[in-house]
């Protein structure tokens, strides 16, 4: 776990939803100087925040909207600090919890240097990363659709169907259930899976050619690691960024935290 300690004069707290955003702003010493509710747009934000623009950071959440405000940030020259969600609701969990209350305890933990970091990924990358993130959900779904034909089978008592994950063994499955209605369900299955393995090979050619754009040589020194899947060196590929390390100028690839 990280924290945030650079100081700062001015620090911003932000609840973020997909529409509204409840921003509060403290000083060095700790008083309040905004905290207030509106729309969660790029106007509203740089006019709430215009008067303290001066070495101010803003911190938000780790939750699926921060990559507008972090490209906006980015771009006005405001420091900017994702909060990691899990190690932030360790700290701070408290019964009471509102908008307006979150917003004050994420300016008061990165003004005292508690607020635990999550890495913010960059934005040429986030694409291809969420696009790796529909690829483990298909998997996972065309998963359950497998395990649910095995579970059927051991259901009716049938033999061992073995490992139907490869198209070559799933032919004639189907035909061993003898129930019009279970043979049916079945083969809904197969003909997901089928349309799945369609998609998920688009998608992998896809990320493939996608991931050497990124970072070419990442890519291949992956590639050479032994018994590791392709899926997982893509993903890996696409976590990693090279960073300064803390020590001398040597640079290292720090694989990042989704």
């Amino acid at each position: 776990m990280r924290f945030y300690t650079t100081p700062h004069r001015y620090y911003c707290g932000i609840d973020l939803h997909a529409r509204r955003m409840y921003i509060c702003v403290l000083d060095g010493e700790g008083q309040i100087r905004v905290h207030r509710n509106g729309p969660a747009t790029p106007e509203h934000f740089l006019t709430t925040v215009a008067a303290y623009r001066e070495d101010l950071v803003v911190a938000v959440e780790c939750i699926f909207t921060w990559y507008w405000l972090a490209d906006l940030c980015a771009q006005e020259g405001i420091a900017f600090v994702l909060g990691h969600a899990l190690y932030m609701k360790a700290i701070h969990g408290g019964k009471a919890k509102n908008d307006k209350i979150d917003a004050h305890k994420i300016a008061v933990l990165v003004r005292g240097g508690m607020l635990p970091m999550a890495y913010v990924y960059p934005r040429e990358m986030r694409a291809t990363r969420d696009l790796l993130r529909r690829r483990c959900h298909f998997t996972r779904k065309r998963a359950e659709l497998l395990t649910h034909i095995q579970n059927t089978a051991s259901q009716y008592l049938l033999p061992a169907l073995g490992k139907i994950a490869y198209h070559g063994n799933r032919v004639g499955v189907a035909e061993q259930f003898r129930d019009p209605a279970v043979r049916k369900s079945v083969e809904t299955n197969l003909a997901l899976v089928d349309e799945y393995d369609r998609l998920l090979t688009e998608l992998e050619l896809h990320l493939t050619e996608t991931a050497k754009v990124h970072d070419v040589n990442a890519f291949y020194r992956l590639r050479s690691v032994g018994g590791s899947a392709r899926s997982w060196l893509w993903c890996c590929s696409t976590r990693s960024t090279t960073s300064t390390a803390s020590r001398g100028s040597k640079t290292s690839c720090r694989t990042a935290a989704w």
